[in-house]
């Protein structure tokens, strides 16, 4: 379903329209579960994960399988289908847990090339939407930082802090000696939220006290799937914080044109026009290095990590431009809690840091093109 020009020639980074029909879906969706008095009503809860919404979007709308072969019970879609879902999720910062389970768990999973088994039977579950699985490794690693220790099938340690580990149902550890599935539910096995920035993704410290596990690889194929899979998180983040960014210049653009003082809109005063006008430079610069990560992991391009690191170190800080802009432009209604402005800024800069700062992919970006690290 990726849309390519003929070999040597440059990707086709426009939308498909099966892409536009999968995002018309989507945002629907979100906007009748996900709105923004919906979103911060859920992190002032106990509850940030609505079940509903993530049942849904799961399984009324399959985007839990889009990675899934078909043969695997999932929807046999490509990275490009998920970017989309991501831009959607990113524009009304829903607490889902499709970036790390319907992408990196599941990827991570797939680069396993188990056709039978546990690590078939898991991914099945995941597609169907019945189970979540995260990879438990701090969010902001770039590859797996393992701290657990294993003595034969039972595991010992502490992780964290991971990213929706307590709306997970499995987890994926990779330990010293190979990649292990463990159920949250299992004896020995405390998940323990934190106290986190972006309250739309919460994080936890995951502890394993003897806790049993499924060993679904060794150490070598364990790890090359685990850095697998956040290679592809920090592609596909790219495109929720190309969302994030829209949303934010979208919402931004209607306010100064609603917002009057002096009787003239405060959009029409020449200050305002220039940084709107660099936001909106920024942002089409984003959509093409997101787009362009997520073709290249569709498409099995030997230019991905090149093209992954570039969208994140671009997209991260557009995000958080555009947050901010947002915020300040909004004036005071933009510093309240009841309007959502901070939860776009919260999540932009918790991205900027999830899978690797930015910093640490310009470092990847010199050292793939063998330039001087900036």
């Amino acid at each position: 379903m990726t849309a390519r020009t003929e070999a040597g020639q440059a990707p086709d980074l426009l939308y498909s329209e099966a892409e536009e029909d999968l995002r018309a879906a989507v945002r629907s969706l979100l906007a009748d579960r996900a709105d923004a008095p919906s979103v911060i009503a859920r992190t002032e809860s106990d509850t940030p994960y609505d079940p509903q919404l993530w049942k849904a979007l799961a399984t009324g709308i399959g985007a839990a399988g889009l990675l899934v072969p078909e043969e695997l019970g999932g929807q046999g879609a490509t990275h490009r289908e998920a970017a989309v879902v991501l831009e959607e999720l990113g524009r009304s910062v829903a607490p889902a847990p499709f970036l790390t389970s319907s992408v990196v768990a599941t990827e991570t999973l797939l680069a396993l090339g188990a056709q039978d088994g546990p690590v078939a039977e898991l991914l099945a579950g995941l597609a169907e939407g019945r189970q979540v699985a995260v990879v438990a490794v701090p969010f902001a690693a770039t590859s797996a930082d393992v701290r657990a220790s294993v003595a034969s099938d039972v595991l010992d340690g502490t992780l964290g802090p991971v990213a929706d580990a307590a709306a997970a149902d499995v987890l994926l550890v990779p330990t010293a000696d190979g990649l292990y599935a463990v159920a949250t539910d299992a004896p020995g096995v405390r998940v323990e939220p934190l106290v986190a920035l972006d309250l739309t993704r919460p994080l936890a410290t995951v502890t394993l006290d003897g806790a049993a596990g499924t060993r679904l690889a060794d150490a070598g194929a364990g790890a090359r799937a685990v850095d697998r899979g956040l290679l592809a998180g920090a592609g596909l983040l790219a495109s929720e914080q190309l969302g994030l960014a829209e949303w934010c210049l979208t919402e931004t653009v209607r306010h100064t044109r609603e917002r009057h003082q002096f009787n003239r809109p405060i959009g029409s005063f020449q200050a305002l026009k220039h940084r709107m006008a660099q936001l909106w430079l920024e942002v089409v610069s984003a959509r093409a290095a997101a787009r362009n990560a997520a073709d290249a992991l569709a498409t099995g391009s030997p230019d991905t990590p090149l093209a992954v690191a570039v969208a994140q170190a671009y997209c991260s800080k557009v995000a958080v431009h555009a947050a901010e802009e947002c915020v300040q432009l909004h004036g005071g209604i933009g510093m309240t809690w009841e309007h959502p402005a901070h939860l776009y800024l919260k999540r932009a800069k918790a991205d900027a840091t999830a899978y690797g700062t930015a910093g640490r992919h310009r470092d990847t970006v010199a050292a793939l093109m063998e330039l001087p690290a900036p």
